[in-house]
């Protein structure tokens, strides 16, 4: 309860207006003159108007003592804010959230960067999902991509990367190594589908929809070029529905070498990176600017989303001579619709039959740098 040091008929009238009487009776008003000056008048007596000044106001201190914390709080933060300006505006905000009240702002709250969306984020999502693929011919080695589509170990490529295989070689990003047998191929379409001895926990990747694709999308391609496993390129998508003519078989390409600048396609009437033959099949490709290179073929081209949207299967080389084959940013993809709607038919060995290898490992095989021209 709070103490009243004022009494009773102690307001002047020139410190306010008029005020209504309190209960027990009125002010009493005050003479007409000052009391008259004389001998009998006490030297020390007060006169009225000191007699009914207020008490002195009690120090600093006491009133503090009962002021309630909010208040005071508040009155301390209220002089740091003039002493330091704006900044404490934080300051206000932390101590009002400690006592349980709300100063009116928005709290905040660090948050990790998310890398969903971005080139090193796709990489880092879908490299485990994408293989490197070593092959052992009658005619030499080769080397190709993957992707896994099963964590037991069913991967799927391109067929002119494991035709005419007699031993094939996969290895993993993180670089352990499985021999694997084919399953079944579609010349047709340039799928195959080979299948991993003993594996199991694989981190299988997540098939798109290519039909979503609009020209000028980024994309990522993931792949292993002249064997270097897990090489990530990125560029755009630069046109679709591309009819590309490829041979239906590595053995079917009359005019390629090994070691030549890439697998031969036709565009346009057009014939790049040697002659195509004339079995070959067509399809409906991605074009893309993200560079591709001979052992890029049966990658992973890959949207933003991390999700497969196709695979790198023919590129347009400047040379014939592989030590100056290279990209130039006009690389193509067979749509992963297309792979998504192959995939029953490869596992029942598809419309080319089962391959003939016996899952030898291929370790050994050549050279280390005899591999890499199978694109």
């Amino acid at each position: 309860m709070t103490e009243n040091f004022r009494r009773e008929g102690e307001y002047p009238q020139e410190n306010g207006p008029a005020q209504s009487a309190p209960l027990g009776g009125a002010y009493p008003p005050p003479p007409a003159y000052p009391p008259p000056a004389g001998p009998a008048a006490p030297a020390a007596a007060p006169g009225w108007f000191e007699a009914h000044q207020p008490p002195p106001v009690p120090a600093g201190p006491a009133h503090a003592v009962r002021a309630k914390r909010p208040v005071a709080l508040l009155a301390a933060v209220a002089l740091a804010a003039a002493v330091v300006g704006g900044g404490t505006a934080v300051g206000v905000e932390q101590l009002l959230a400690s006592q349980g009240r709300s100063g009116g702002g928005i709290s905040a709250a660090n948050v990790s960067q998310s890398s969903t969306g971005t080139v090193a984020g796709v990489a880092e999502q879908v490299s485990p999902s994408v293989v490197r693929i070593d092959t052992r011919t009658g005619s030499g080695q080769g080397t190709g991509s993957g992707i896994v589509v099963t964590a037991d170990g069913e991967i799927v490529t391109n067929n002119h990367v494991v035709d005419g295989a007699t031993g094939i070689q996969v290895t993993m990003s993180d670089g352990k190594k499985y021999t694997a047998k084919t399953v079944g191929t579609d010349p047709d379409k340039d799928l195959a589908l080979i299948k991993l001895q003993g594996a199991s926990g694989l981190k299988a990747a997540k098939l798109g929809d290519s039909d979503g694709l609009r020209v000028g999308d980024q994309v990522v391609a993931i792949g292993s070029p002249d064997r270097l496993t897990g090489t990530v390129t990125s560029g755009i998508v630069s046109a679709l529905n591309r009819d590309v003519n490829v041979p239906k078989s590595e053995q079917q390409a009359p005019q390629r070498q090994r070691g030549s600048g890439g697998w031969p396609f036709s565009y346009d009437g057009q014939q790049f990176n040697g002659n195509t033959g004339s079995n070959t099949t067509s399809y409906k490709a991605i074009q893309t600017d993200a560079s591709l290179n001979p052992g890029n073929s049966g990658g992973a081209l890959v949207n933003m989303n991390g999700e497969i949207v196709g695979m790198p299967s023919a590129i347009f080389s400047p040379s014939s001579d592989s030590s100056g084959a290279g990209s130039v940013g006009l690389g193509f993809a067979i749509p992963v619709n297309t792979v998504k709607s192959d995939l029953a038919s490869l596992r029942k060995g598809g419309s080319g039959g089962a391959g003939d290898t016996n899952g030898d490992s291929g370790n050994n095989g050549g050279a280390a740098y005899g591999f890499g021209t199978s694109f």
